[in-house]
């Protein structure tokens, strides 16, 4: 019987390529059960060091891998974190979480785990690395940031655990051996301060409107572009859906639909521009100059009202100082933080009270003013609510 010839060992040159600033090599390897798979391995960021195919740094860690191929011992290897974020995880967060949630997502990446992250596979990363890279971080980002991070970092694995990509979350052990910087206190707008920006708007009714829905009744910049005429009827504003970055969708979460009743300080302007638009029913309650889509409330304030209000030497917070206006100026009037909540439409009453709620001295001599009262004996008494 003649015997079989050895199979020869084919030699292989590789296919270098680049792919999200990286250089990748893609080549062969034989599986455990004897069948052919195609494989790339990122060998390194392109930079200065590494800036061609042809450069002698990238040279080496490409004859490198092809010794390693060539010998016959590589295989498969853990994906790098890089590669599961652009072939894996970015695509289910497009389609499962909010665009402005994978839009924050993105940024977070670029800035800071995409140079953290490097080339390290998903399988070598550990949780001693996450402990040095967020407890480094937190010299310099607040507590809320850091919170961001580590949120996006455990997502990340935790996906590629459910996927079987690895076995555990590094980032269930992971600890901030330092203290965060305190999160900056957010600004708020007096009704004073709402009044004068208002009236510094004169010229532009839109605008007066604009801020009169996130200082009185507390919209979010996302629900009042995307705001209908259909959406008022004579006592009610309907919050029904969201726009980020133009593209409309639903509202950041189920507890944020809701009818909010119209006070005069919003149907003032409300009529004033439904007259200015021509008396419309239906349609965009700040169309764009097409009509088709509502107007980029982000460029409207870069625009036209930041100069406005420079021009008028007023100080600007954003729309979402009026958010938190309305609702400290509403808690200060009534002593009802539930009706904040109400309005702002928060699941839990303890995001209104942390993050929206802002202390002033009026609400302290307010409360101090009573607690005196009640020590002669005017009033309820300690402990008794008011009626």
């Amino acid at each position: 019987m003649t015997p079989r010839k050895q199979q020869r060992q084919r030699h292989q040159r590789g296919h270098l390529f680049t792919k999200s600033g990286s250089w990748f090599l893609r080549y062969y390897y034989t599986a455990p059960d004897g069948s052919r798979k195609q494989k790339a391995d990122q060998l390194a960021a392109i930079d200065d060091k590494h800036h061609s195919e042809k450069c002698r740094a990238v040279r080496l860690l490409v004859d490198a891998k092809l010794l390693e191929v060539n010998s016959g011992t590589a295989g498969p290897t853990s994906p790098t974190v890089a590669d599961f974020w652009t072939s894996t995880y970015l695509p289910w967060a497009k389609d499962n979480l909010r665009r402005s949630t994978w839009r924050n997502y993105i940024h977070l990446w670029e800035k800071h785990l995409e140079p953290h992250f490097g080339t390290s596979t998903l399988a070598d990363y550990e949780s001693h690395d996450a402990t040095e890279f967020l407890t480094a971080r937190a010299k310099t980002l607040s507590r809320n940031s850091i919170n961001h991070l580590r949120s996006l970092m455990s997502g990340v694995f935790s996906l590629a655990c459910g996927l079987g990509r690895i076995k555990m979350n590094p980032m269930h052990e992971a600890k901030v051996l330092t203290r965060p910087k305190a999160p900056a206190l957010t600004p708020h707008y007096t009704l004073e301060a709402l009044e004068d920006l208002i009236s510094a708007m004169v010229e532009r009714v839109d605008c007066q409107l604009i801020l009169a829905l996130a200082g009185f009744l507390g919209l979010r910049p996302s629900e009042i572009e995307a705001l209908k005429w259909e959406d008022f009827d004579e006592h009610f504003v309907h919050i029904r859906r969201g726009s980020v970055r133009g593209v409309i969708g639903p509202l950041k979460t189920p507890e944020s639909a809701a009818s909010i009743p119209l006070i005069d300080q919003v149907r003032m302007p409300l009529a004033i521009w439904r007259v200015k638009s021509g008396s419309p029913t239906k349609g965009w309650l700040f169309p764009n100059h097409s009509g088709q889509k509502p107007i980029n409330i982000r460029d409207l304030q870069r625009k036209v009202i930041r100069p406005a209000v420079a021009k008028a030497e007023l100080r600007w917070d954003g729309l979402y100082a009026g958010r938190r206006g309305a609702a400290t100026a509403l808690v200060g009037l009534t002593g009802n933080l539930v009706a904040a909540q109400e309005l702002l439409r928060h699941k839990s009453l303890t995001t209104t009270a942390m993050f929206y709620k802002k202390q002033t001295s009026r609400s302290l001599m307010d409360g101090l003013k009573l607690l005196e009262g009640a020590g002669r004996g005017e009033g309820p008494s300690a402990g008794e609510p008011q009626k």
